[in-house]
């Protein structure tokens, strides 16, 4: 066992805290991380205030990690210490269902561990990545190219895959059409990868105050959806939607703005139930569907990816100090755009 010094939630709704944690000690098949990087997604917050429910406490958040390997198990055959590596959202799973064997361990049906406010195979509780480090089984680290620099490559363990798995499945490319519903931490995300993929990209926001951005970082149109002239200007446009917001919206709305057998895609998760009109899907055979980050080879395949055309997210670099600030402005959406701890600094 190692302690080692980490922010925490001690209880639903309150502000993080430094405080120190225990981390097992490495295993066969365990590889130790001295993390560097660790991004702040949106899930943390839901979590660490009990949005989605129930959850375990205390809580360490983080499931955007990237680090350096420290030390490894004798068995470890992937990863050896000076490797640049990332872990997400899954740090194990059952891997013997049929969704873990096709490589799809966040459908893992036999129950997968989450990176954080989860139980490990141990009975222990796992602790993420707002702390010095992490040891994680080999199968579910990724290594990080020498083409993105750590900090930039923090969120795409969960922002970065959370896209790039639904773009890839609904096969966006050169002749389609897709839309992506709003610019944050996802939402940009989303934006570089169907541009790099070769899709015409649109962004669809409720103001036009960061279309700028939007276009530079690949969006061939920005329009706002508090605007009711997109809604009929856009009618039967897109072969795909992918909405990254976690606020409940009027779908049917949404729907009308897929071509036939289009797609709306949600990778957002709003807390609240959502209702709709089932005219607005039957009318054009469209898909309302759902997406969850991705399987830890398409997560290594889409670092790849990024690295291969040169980027990373857009980030604010925030002291550990600040992470409570930073929670109340990802809530008012004011980070362009994600933030990103230096753990040196817990």
């Amino acid at each position: 066992m190692t302690t080692v010094a980490a922010y925490a939630a001690p209880a639903a709704k309150a502000p993080l805290e430094r405080t120190t944690i225990e981390r097992r000690a490495v295993r066969e098949f365990d590889v130790l991380i001295d993390i560097k990087f660790a991004g702040i997604c949106h899930s943390d917050i839901h979590q660490a205030r009990e949005g989605w429910g129930e959850a375990i406490f205390p809580m360490v958040p983080g499931h955007e990690i990237a680090g350096v390997v420290s030390e490894v198990g004798p068995g470890v055959t992937k990863f050896r210490v000076g490797d640049r590596v990332g872990v997400g959202c899954l740090v194990d799973s059952c891997r013997e269902c049929e969704s873990c064997k096709a490589g799809e361990e966040q459908y893992c049906t036999g129950g997968n561990v989450g990176t954080y406010n989860a139980v490990g195979k141990d009975g222990e509780p796992t602790y993420g990545g707002y702390s010095e480090k992490v040891v994680v089984d080999e199968n579910f680290v990724v290594g990080i190219p020498e083409g993105i620099a750590l900090d930039e490559a923090a969120p795409l363990l969960c922002a970065g895959i959370t896209l790039y798995s639904p773009l890839k499945h609904w096969n966006a490319g050169p002749g389609k059409k897709v839309a992506i519903v709003g610019l944050g931490g996802l939402g940009h995300m989303g934006v570089k990868i169907a541009h790099a993929l070769g899709a015409e990209v649109t962004v669809l926001s409720q103001s036009l105050r960061k279309q700028e951005d939007g276009l530079k970082l690949g969006a061939d149109h920005y329009y706002a959806t508090s605007d009711p002239k997109t809604f009929e200007e856009l009618a039967g446009t897109f072969d795909l939607i992918v909405s990254t917001v976690s606020a409940p919206l009027d779908f049917s709305a949404y729907l009308s703005l897929l071509k036939r057998d289009g797609a709306l895609v949600n990778v957002g998760a709003p807390e609240e139930p959502i209702s709709l009109n089932l005219f607005s899907v039957i009318g054009g055979r469209k898909t309302l569907a759902g997406s969850m980050i991705g399987g830890i080879a398409e997560t290594q395949e889409m670092l790849d990816f990024c690295a291969e055309h040169g980027f990373g997210a857009e980030i604010e670099l925030i002291r550990a100090d600040e992470i409570n600030e930073a929670y109340e402005r990802v809530l008012a959406s004011d980070v362009r755009y994600r933030f990103v701890i230096d753990t040196a600094t817990i």
